[in-house]
């Protein structure tokens, strides 16, 4: 795809030339057109969301592109759980900046995962990228931009534009979103209140009388991690993250990941 460069620097005028006190949707909603049509200027793909992340915090959508089919897939479902497997919010609490290829990113196992299979595989993307940008101690914005199966993978130049790009994005998305803590905090999720994804999580392992250790295990399992991507993480052996997972399995009374990722789901949205 060619660069579209009249539409880029009229994008930037637009940036240079938006109003500074609009209502917070408004700006929401005006950042986001900006950063859409700045990336449409310089490559080609279907939709953009953008995400902010605040340690287990449900994430706050900020914008995005969807249908109303699609918005359930992508942002109601994606938060109502899914988000917490999901290696675009593991990297945001690992604390990394700059832009990733989702594939990456994504743990040994994660394409034959069980939630790679009963949630991300509804999503039909070909591929999704992050420009991962931390605004205030604790948050990331994660701009996320997705092909579809139909339109396939960003070609290896396209992505080194867009890698050129990001120190740009990273300045635009920390001037327009500076006070995301607050709004964290407005809900209930943010400067020492617990929120309410992470008390759920923490109910589900209490309610189904796991310890630390086969929790974090179960969770690292979830996420598309094999048992000796788990030994690694952990500092053990492959033999006893096999173990624990043997144990959890029993304690649950199931035979498969598919029903433990069923068990997990339901608990954490109950």
């Amino acid at each position: 795809m060619r660069v579209d460069f009249t539409a880029l620097f009229h994008t930037l005028a637009d940036w240079t030339g938006a109003p500074e006190n609009a209502d917070r949707q408004t700006s929401d909603r005006q950042t986001g057109e900006i950063l859409l049509a700045m990336m449409r200027a310089l490559v080609r793909f279907d939709d953009i969301v953008i995400f902010a992340y605040h340690e287990k915090a449900r994430p706050i959508d900020l914008f995005s592109t969807f249908d109303a089919d699609d918005h359930h897939v992508f942002v109601t479902l994606y938060q109502a759980g899914p988000y917490l497997l999901d290696p675009f919010y593991r990297t945001t609490r690992a604390g990394r900046a700059g832009i990733f290829r989702m594939r990456e990113l994504a743990p040994d196992r994660f394409f034959s995962s069980e939630y790679f299979r009963t949630y991300y595989s509804q999503t039909r993307l070909a591929e999704e990228l992050g420009f991962f940008v931390p605004v205030e101690s604790g948050v990331t914005v994660v701009v996320s931009l997705m092909r579809r199966e139909k339109t396939g993978v960003f070609p290896a130049q396209e992505f080194a534009l867009l890698s050129d790009t990001e120190p740009f994005v990273a300045a635009l998305v920390r001037r327009a979103w500076s006070g995301l803590g607050e709004r964290f905090a407005e809900t209930g999720q943010g400067r020492g209140r617990r929120s309410e994804p992470v008390s759920a999580a923490d109910r589900v392992w209490r309610k189904l009388n796991l310890t630390d250790r086969e929790a974090s295990i179960i969770e690292l399992v979830l996420q598309g991690h094999s048992s000796e991507s788990i030994g690694l993480k952990l500092d053990i052996s492959t033999g006893t993250v096999k173990v624990h997972r043997r144990n959890v399995y029993r304690k649950l009374g199931i035979s498969s990941q598919i029903q433990l990722l069923s068990i997990y789901l339901k608990n954490l949205q109950g």
